[in-house]
């Protein structure tokens, strides 16, 4: 028996290691395909990801997330953890920007029940125009919102399917655009040792465009703007796939690979490890490919039992090639 799962895991760990850079490199046949979509999309704050782990695995996470972070990735993998999660994220996005994520599910024996939100903030911008570039005086504010409602049921001890009805805001001085959207998933288990699939539609819906009113005036024209062009919002479909090589009381190593298919750019292959020690300490890294810029990410992990609860916490690092680089700090709690 022991020499019969040895032989499979080695068999599915070559297999991993050969077949992701063949794809990989097909993928990159027509490395700008696709990249004539950017900036057709509204409330691309939605784009950002959720949660250091997840970050510093490359964002191949659809088929590998259990906690709260499910929520933004994908919300059939609720039911992986039984009880309660919650989770809170912190991101120093460039320029100062603000960006957090906070969400909580509940799972029943076959159902599970979650909420989430995201909020993306910045402190006043001062207003420029032609006449006065370093500034007139006046400022605005810029903010996004978005709120889910999750839920997702055990279909069969090998299948579950989730779904996220959320509500999502961006304001821009006196501008407020709204709009409802979806997010779907499924996760499969395959029942051949640890390996699983994740599928997920992500930030499904109608087009969104602001509304309100927009005085030229102040900025030394005469008209008041109040129509305006809407767009789609940033529809991702996602596949991805994960396994553990390596899984016994004291190791676990744990590799996933995701194709990233956005309407607003080209498509993506994201692929993230992560190795746990006594599940307690955890290293991770992540890559990838026709990405413009985020590339390479690496993070950190431990998780502590603090009595009542099981308390983690994550870090990451995000290279990016001509902007900042990014940190990430997430913790959350199993009870």
């Amino acid at each position: 028996m022991h020499v019969k799962k040895l032989v499979y895991t080695i068999s599915i760990t070559i297999m991993y290691l050969l077949l992701l850079p063949v794809v990989g490199g097909c993928w990159q046949i027509f490395p700008d395909l696709g990249e004539e979509r950017v900036g057709t999309s509204s409330a691309t704050f939605l784009k950002i990801g959720v949660g250091a782990r997840a970050a510093a695995m490359g964002n191949s996470y659809v088929a590998v997330a259990d906690d709260a972070t499910c929520l933004y990735y994908n919300p059939a993998a609720m039911c992986l953890l039984k009880g309660d999660n919650i989770v809170f994220s912190h991101n120093r996005w460039f320029a100062d920007i603000k960006h957090n994520f906070l969400g909580y599910f509940h799972s029943y024996d076959n159902l599970s029940l979650g909420v989430s939100f995201i909020s993306l903030t910045t402190d006043d911008i001062e207003v420029t125009d032609e006449y006065h570039p370093y500034g007139t005086g006046d400022y605005f504010s810029y903010s996004d919102f978005a709120g889910g409602i999750s839920f997702a049921y055990d279909m069969t001890a090998y299948f579950s399917f989730g779904i996220t009805l959320k509500y999502i805001q961006e304001n821009l001085d006196n501008l407020t655009a709204k709009g409802v959207l979806f997010d779907l998933g499924t996760y499969y288990r395959t029942g051949l040792g640890s390996t699983r699939f994740g599928v997920a539609l992500l930030n499904f819906g109608n087009r969104i465009g602001p509304d309100g009113t927009y005085n030229l005036e102040v900025y030394g024209g005469g008209t008041v703007k109040s129509e305006y062009q809407k767009f789609s919002p940033p529809t991702v479909f996602q596949i991805g796939f994960a396994f553990e090589p390596i899984y016994n009381p004291h190791h676990r190593l744990t590799l996933s690979s995701q194709l990233n298919h956005p309407t607003d750019n080209a498509e993506n292959i994201s692929l993230g490890t992560e190795y746990a020690f006594n599940e307690t300490v955890m290293l991770r890294g992540g890559y990838r490919i026709n990405y413009s810029e985020e590339q390479y990410s690496l993070g950190a992990g431990t998780a502590l039992n603090i009595g009542f609860t099981d308390l983690r916490v994550d870090y990451a690092f995000v290279n990016y090639s001509n902007l900042n680089n990014v940190n990430r700090f997430t913790f959350s709690m199993s009870f």
